[in-house]
């Protein structure tokens, strides 16, 4: 019996140790887990909270910021005006645009785009295009602007947003010194000259005249200046043109032409840009005021025509 009590006060003994134990290792795994607990929240809180005054916008900064941000906003372009200004003309149209000895484009439109681009803040570019392509160049982006001595119609009207005009012209018909056409009626019989798509090409269609001219239709040029060179070998009779461009050339060339009294229509040349964007087209209309009161207009009339009123102001 005692042998068996003694058995049984082991087993309990043992029992109680391994509770006792059981509850220590608890206690130890517990306050470890929790030692590295507050180590990890330590070692978060050793980190400087960012305070509410700290949220605030450094002023130094800001204005820095805000400064910067407002001279982007003064330098870029306003709506629908282009950061580069792309110029489509027929790079053989002097005096209004054309390529000179040295391969630079030049002329009274070259000069007075580059006066309006650094009025508007923005870049220049000349494009030389085919000038019976014009439209399609504008509608597709290709150009921004079409400025050269584009004559104003009622077409291009609905087509293109186009400017008040700038230059008066008139359409008059040239022909080589010595010959026997003095006036409209002897063109009938005769080889008849306008360049592709332009309001000379226009005017002479639908003239009475155009029925009785040889072949009863125009030969068409891509440009004037081969016209011109056509015209004086004689591969054509008579050449429709603009006087603006006809009386440069002649003084500058010498060339042997003459010119009917007998005119087929005043004109005026404006600038287009694509149907919509109004934006663009006022703009260039207020720098050029702005350059004509600077007396900027004069200068360009003056440097291509020898007259400072060439150039219609506002």
């Amino acid at each position: 019996m005692k042998k068996t009590l003694n058995i049984i006060l082991i087993l309990l003994f043992t029992a109680l140790f391994s509770a006792c134990s059981g509850n220590s290792d608890k206690k130890t795994a517990d306050a470890s887990s929790s030692k590295e607990a507050e180590t990890i929240s330590a070692s978060v809180q050793s980190q400087e909270p960012v305070s509410a005054e700290d949220k605030k916008e450094n002023p130094k900064e800001t204005a820095s910021s805000k400064n910067t941000e407002t001279s982007q906003t003064e330098n870029a372009p306003a709506a629908g005006i282009p950061e580069k200004l792309i110029l489509g003309l027929d790079a053989s149209f002097p005096p209004m645009g054309y390529t000179d000895e040295n391969n630079n484009i030049v002329g009274v439109d070259i000069d007075l785009a580059k006066a309006v681009c650094e009025k508007l803040n923005i870049e220049f570019e000349a494009k030389p295009i085919d000038w019976a392509s014009k439209e399609m160049e504008l509608s597709t982006g290709k150009i921004t602007v079409i400025w050269n001595g584009m004559t104003i119609t009622e077409e291009r009207e609905e087509a293109m947003e186009v400017s008040r005009p700038y230059i008066e012209s008139q359409l008059v018909i040239a022909v080589k010194k010595g010959s026997d056409i003095k006036t409209k009626a002897d063109l009938a019989g005769k080889v008849v000259a306008a360049q592709s798509d332009s309001s000379g090409l226009f005017a002479i269609q639908k003239d009475e005249i155009y029925p009785s001219i040889k072949d009863g239709t125009a030969k068409e040029y891509p440009d004037y200046l081969t016209a011109l060179g056509d015209l004086d070998v004689g591969r054509c009779d008579a050449l429709i043109i603009d006087s603006v461009l006809i009386n440069f050339y002649m003084a500058q060339k010498d060339m042997n032409f003459d010119i009917l009294e007998e005119k087929l229509n005043a004109e005026s040349f404006g600038i287009a840009a694509i149907k919509g964007n109004k934006e663009l087209i006022n703009a260039i209309e207020g720098a050029l005021s702005a350059l004509a009161e600077e007396g900027k207009i004069a200068e360009i009339s003056n440097r291509w025509f020898g007259k400072d009123d060439m150039i219609i102001t506002y």
